[in-house]
């Protein structure tokens, strides 16, 4: 072997950016054509009305494996061409080589990554925008009754004004509706005395019986209840599922870079080898 002169070597860098670039571009391009195949498939396979049966456990398997595959795939596939294509300086033993070109191929993980995730943050800002006008409008639209609704000191100036009397029915469903508010933002039960008051408005309304009236109050009453409770059981899902995804990122993360140190190294191999793969890349 050769060696380069020392004055060479001194004035260059180790680090070859265009073997990176190319390596970058050649993964971030393989995950993007792998996601989207696997985005077409799981949309197909999870079709409500032909599958409903399928488990969402079975799904999230499926899709974090399919993302790991991806992601390690993509990331080793960059690093070997980076590797194969890395211009080595023969001033370095074959460890100090294969150091260098598992480095190499670090970078490339570290360049995919990033631009992995401002890809990402892209689509979940543009989604973001897509729902936020569409809040917008249905918030112009609701806007008088979301006040009143939300109004923390409604519920109480009910209570104050209360009256034996009918009253109206506009008048009356809008009371209803913030004891319900008042009760589901609390611990989720209606107090007796608004339970009573309730059955006696109803029955008022609506010409039921007392106890009638009564009864649907209570069954109405459950449901604002178990309405609270799978509130609470799908923001706790959510929370744990988020939990999760965090981990199964960072955990292939990690995997990926080790797969693309590996792999750039075998591409280096293979560049000092002058390893050929005549079946699969023949001129014809």
């Amino acid at each position: 072997m050769i060696e380069e002169p020392a004055t060479h070597r001194d004035q260059s860098s180790y680090v070859d950016w265009p073997a990176i670039i190319a390596g970058i571009v050649l993964a971030t391009a393989i995950s993007l054509v792998l996601i989207s195949f696997g985005s077409a498939v799981g949309l197909n396979f999870i079709d409500l009305n032909d599958r409903g049966g399928v488990s969402p456990i079975f799904v999230g398997i499926a899709a974090a494996s399919w993302f790991l595959w991806v992601q390690i795939s993509s990331f080793m596939a960059g690093s070997y061409l980076t590797g194969r294509l890395r211009r080595r300086y023969f001033d370095a033993t074959e460890d100090e080589s294969d150091l260098r070109d598992g480095a190499h191929g670090l970078l490339v993980w570290g360049g995919s990554a990033i631009i992995g995730a401002i890809i990402a943050v892209g689509g979940v800002g543009a989604a973001a925008s897509v729902v936020g006008g569409a809040a917008a409008t249905v918030t112009t639209a609701a806007s008088n009754v979301a006040s009143d609704a939300v109004d923390p000191n409604a519920y109480f100036i009910d209570t104050l004004f209360r009256s034996t009397q009918p009253v109206e029915a506009t008048t009356a469903r809008d009371e209803a509706g913030r004891i319900f508010v008042q009760a589901a933002l609390g611990d989720g039960t209606v107090s007796a005395d608004d339970r009573t008051y309730l059955a006696n408005v109803v029955a008022a309304n609506t010409g039921l019986s007392q106890a009638d009236a009564q009864a649907r109050v209570d069954t109405v009453a459950a449901n604002v209840e178990k309405a609270r409770q799978d509130a609470i059981e799908a923001a706790r899902i959510a929370r744990n599922v988020s939990i999760i995804g965090a981990f199964l990122i960072a955990a292939s993360l990690l995997v990926s870079a080790i797969g693309a140190f590996w792999a750039a190294q075998k591409g280096g191999n293979h560049r000092d080898e002058n390893t050929v793969f005549a079946d699969v890349f023949r001129r014809f």
